[in-house]
């Protein structure tokens, strides 16, 4: 099956600007495309890694992927989806944010030999001549049709500043300035961007007089609409220091039973045939798709062997009960182990709560247990007795664990 038919099969696409020649283009020719990532965090996300399983699809079908560093973007600020102006951030802290994406990109993406390229948009968005820049995209662009797109529309109740105002020209810079030196004439995103898409399709119509597309997947959320990838602590992050492989890999195990098989198609590489088998699972054995859906995904991010821990991990905990050691674990000093050392602090200690008085309320709610063993008094005293090998295990609610460590 050619490409642009498994990315409808599996359910990526949105939107296309011209859906019958970039079905051609894909499917009988050779493209450059390309996406881009703002670097506002120092890690990628799953929303990111959606992005990346599409530059993979179409990597593996020959066409030559183009990755954008925001850097220069990023400094500016995307207002697409967001109520407020987003922190303005140091070039520093954008550089070193850009110099983590590059190594999560490169464990996902094939950047060798010529297969790909990674660039930062700061590398000529910072060289700009303003007053240039205006004359020659500027304006092409109409006011009055970008106040109507969405991701202006959400944010002029509560104010829209100049500086956001200038990112869809920026970003259809981009497009122009990859078209000219790579001959790129594809540019793919998520739905959220497609105004900012078609504008850039639209600056090479009318500077260059030439054809370029556009073609957004669809945003990766549940059966409800809400986007998928947040959990209590925020994000879902691919860099294992923010979340780690255990909890990424629980976060896969434990989505909603109607969500399993969307997910196998859109975030793995899983035989469509295969997933079609699995669709057919009822009951208590569609867990068996979570199991192969949360493998699948750590192993696409964090390697065959982590995944395997981390598979192994889970069945320990839910299955026999054991203790794991790629379960999330913090350490703590023996000294720290007095009579004063309660089930609040210990909650803290090891990152099941934000505060003493968010683990009160699990306490009270019936929601914490230790080493098994359900506990309902806050003054509950967590002693070195409770540890074995040095180990005590915590947990909340049916799919939060960590692991105590003394050193």
């Amino acid at each position: 099956m050619k490409v642009y038919d498994v990315l409808e099969e599996r359910g990526f696409i949105a939107q296309t600007t011209h859906e019958e020649p970039i079905r051609e283009l894909l499917n009988n020719g050779k493209v450059t495309f390309y996406t881009g990532y703002d670097p506002t965090a120092d890690s990628l996300h799953v929303g990111h890694l959606l992005q990346l399983i599409v530059m993979s699809h179409m990597q593996k079908a020959g066409h030559q992927p183009i990755a954008i560093i925001g850097g220069g973007t990023t400094m500016v600020g995307d207002p697409t989806g967001k109520t407020d102006m987003r922190k303005m951030l140091t070039k520093e802290q954008i550089d070193h944010n850009g110099e983590c994406f590059k190594k999560q990109m490169a464990n996902l993406v094939d950047f060798s030999e010529g297969k790909a390229i990674m660039v930062n948009n700061y590398d000529w968005l910072g060289k700009l001549n303003y007053i240039e820049f205006l004359r020659e995209v500027g304006v092409h662009f109409s006011v009055n049709r970008m106040l109507t797109a969405e991701c202006f529309k959400s944010r002029l109740e509560k104010g829209l500043s100049f500086i956001e105002f200038n990112y869809m020209l920026m970003q259809s810079y981009d497009f122009l300035k990859l078209f000219r030196d790579y001959n790129c004439t594809l540019q793919l995103g998520g739905d959220d961007q497609w105004s900012n898409i078609i504008n850039g399709a639209d600056l090479i119509r009318r500077v260059e007089g030439k054809e370029a597309y556009g073609m957004t997947f669809n945003l990766l959320t549940n059966s409800e609409g809400n986007k998928m990838g947040k959990t209590e602590n925020g994000a879902v992050w691919l860099d294992e220091n923010k979340t780690s492989v255990f909890d990424f890999f629980q976060y896969w195990r434990n989505i909603p039973d109607a969500d399993v098989i969307k997910c196998l198609k859109l975030m793995t590489f899983i035989d469509m045939a295969q997933i079609e088998e699995l669709a057919k699972l009822k009951d208590e054995k569609i867990n068996q798709a979570k199991e192969i859906l949360a493998y699948e995904i750590t192993k696409i991010v964090h390697g065959e062997e982590k995944a395997e821990k981390a598979k192994q991990a889970a069945r320990d905990l839910f299955v026999s009960g054991q203790s794991s050691v790629d379960m999330p674990t913090v350490e703590i000093e023996e000294s720290t182990l007095t009579d004063s050392f309660d089930i609040l602090e210990a909650l803290v200690a090891a990152q099941l709560a934000s505060s003493k008085s968010e683990a009160r309320r699990s306490v009270l709610e019936g929601a914490i247990s230790v080493n098994g063993e359900k506990v309902t008094e806050i003054t509950f005293i967590i002693r070195k007795s409770m540890f074995s090998e040095g180990e005590l295990v915590l947990k909340r609610g049916k799919k939060k664990y960590s692991k105590l460590m003394i050193k």
